[in-house]
């Protein structure tokens, strides 16, 4: 048997990055895990790139399209997990954006993208993850992507920094509130990833002339990592898959950084 057999989970943002890593260390353990994206066509090849997995695990996979801002969507994905796997008993709110602007000249559009799907995202799928928890009656688990960025403000991304800030609230409230159910609500705050996101991010930087060329900006951060190197994914998922295991259970209201020693609080 796997560490997480037998345990039904969510994770949004999972159609690539460190929400597709986060979903597949699930299935290696056992677990059986829900992949769900805005992008459904690549949840459908994720989907189908893990199938052998999910039977190595032990468990069983499905994909689901969903946007986080959107209530409804996000209930009727909790119902779609419930239907397959019978339960719901670990959810991850992992989607998140990023769009660098320099600070004075961040827009209400940039603002409201980033914090409708970091921060509202968050808040919609605690509270509908819980409200599934509660009605079992069996308890859960509840996991937020925080950031490095939720630890301190940087000048080309305020919007993103006080989203994740947004989330290290919403996880210390919804503790509180959803301890008497049971249910323990944790994050983890990675630093410089090497994703899709990250060369995207990169991207952004250049277009803004924060940067001058391509590998520029995660060099500069990458050169405050004690660790020495960037992280990729399957740095981050010792971490998450021990939050959604039995190990966890004693913690919440809690952030772990993930970042190699970037931040020290």
């Amino acid at each position: 048997m796997g560490r997480l057999t037998g345990r039904s989970c969510i994770v949004t943002g999972a159609a690539q990055g460190i929400g597709r890593a986060i979903g597949e260390d699930l299935l290696a353990n056992g677990a059986d895990v829900c992949f769900a994206d805005i992008n459904s066509d690549k949840i459908t090849d994720v989907v189908a790139a893990n199938k052998e997995r999910a039977a190595q695990g032990g468990g069983k996979v499905i994909g689901c399209g969903v946007d986080v801002t959107n209530r409804d969507q996000v209930r009727a994905m909790i119902e779609t997990t419930v239907a397959a796997f019978g339960k719901l008993d670990v959810k991850f709110n992992n989607a998140g954006v990023n769009k660098p602007m320099n600070f004075l000249d961040v827009t209400e559009e940039n603002w409201n993208f980033i914090m409708g799907i970091n921060g509202l995202g968050v808040l919609i799928g605690c509270q509908e993850a819980a409200q599934q928890m509660i009605a079992q009656g069996t308890g859960g688990k509840i996991i937020n992507t925080a950031s490095i960025a939720s630890r301190q403000g940087y000048d080309n991304v305020a919007p993103y920094c006080a989203s994740k800030f947004a989330v290290v609230s919403l996880t210390q409230s919804a503790a509180r509130d959803l301890a008497k159910h049971n249910i323990t609500v944790t994050g983890f705050a990675p630093g410089v990833v090497e994703t899709e996101m990250w060369e995207e991010v990169d991207r952004n930087l250049m277009d803004i002339g924060a940067s001058q060329r391509p590998g520029q900006a995660m060099e500069e951060f990458s050169s405050e990592i004690l660790r020495g190197r960037v992280a990729q994914p399957r740095d981050i998922t010792g971490t998450t898959t021990y939050l959604a295991s039995a190990d966890s259970d004693y913690m919440t209201g809690q952030i772990v950084m993930i970042d190699g020693g970037m931040t020290l609080v």
